[in-house]
């Protein structure tokens, strides 16, 4: 008999979280994947005390293709994926098991909403609440496309919303966002290299000026991130700058690929 349920992740030195997240679905989940990409800490050690099947396997510079792979191993009629800095409330918990225990569900997949925490709180505007993900669906329905770090789970069939959100510790410090904020502005200016993307005036011109500029005004004042206080200005901010940061290191992979 196929089991109701599995949770699966892909991991990267999260011994700090990792725990926090698994405890959140003990109750709920009948299998538990975790795709461990060569820790140095003791993420696989504290994930096997927990019950989970651990696999270890290169940390691939794109990351969905380990969150892949955890889809793959997993044998549940339902996978929810998760992230390790994630947890799960007992709320949202008992609405997924009404999802899963019905005979002829009506949906797919499921998006569910998510509070991102950031510095001090948890953002309620500047487009981060409701920040709605493609975390449950139906085994064999879900797939990732592994082309961008920003990507949704490609699901055949209907999608549904469900209503309490999963509780994303996101960032911490100033200097956890600092390390995402490289590695995912490295990702995009690779996407746009793999592109065969050309760097130029209208391009440069788009990511330093015009990017930076409305992104700004659309996050802080039209989702009115200003709500969120010196938190939400920081995020505003700094994710509006992620733009020429992106620009400046296409560029430089380009002359480093000239020859």
């Amino acid at each position: 008999m196929q089991i109701p349920l599995s949770v699966v992740l892909a991991t990267y030195n999260e011994e700090e979280n990792i725990s926090d997240c698994l405890q959140s679905v003990r109750h709920l989940a009948a299998e538990i994947i975790v795709v461990d990409g060569r820790s140095k800490d003791k993420t696989r050690e504290i994930a096997k005390k927990l019950g989970a099947k651990v696999f270890q396997v290169s940390n691939k510079p794109i990351f969905h293709l380990n969150k892949q792979l955890a889809v793959d191993k997993a044998s549940g009629k339902w996978i929810l994926q998760l992230d390790a800095d994630e947890q799960i409330s007992p709320e949202l918990a008992r609405e997924i098991k009404t999802i899963i225990s019905q005979k002829n569900p009506q949906f797919n997949g499921y998006y569910l909403p998510r509070k991102n925490f950031f510095l001090t709180r948890f953002l309620t505007k500047g487009g981060q609440y409701p920040d709605y993900v493609i975390r449950l669906f139906q085994n064999g329905q879900g797939k990732f496309p592994c082309q961008s770090v920003h990507e949704q789970i490609a699901i055949q069939g209907l999608v549904g919303y469900l209503h309490h959100p999963i509780i994303h510790w996101a960032d911490r410090t100033f200097s956890r966002y600092l390390i995402r904020f490289n590695r995912y502005t490295s990702l995009d200016a690779e996407l746009l290299f793999r592109q065969k993307i050309k760097p130029g005036i209208f391009l440069g011109f788009n990511y330093f000026i015009f990017k930076p500029i409305a992104w700004f005004l659309l996050t802080y004042f039209r989702h009115k991130g200003f709500v969120d206080g010196l938190p939400g200005f920081i995020f505003s901010l700094m994710s509006s700058l992620r733009f020429p940061i992106i620009y400046l290191k296409f560029w430089e992979l380009n002359r480093e690929n000239r020859h």
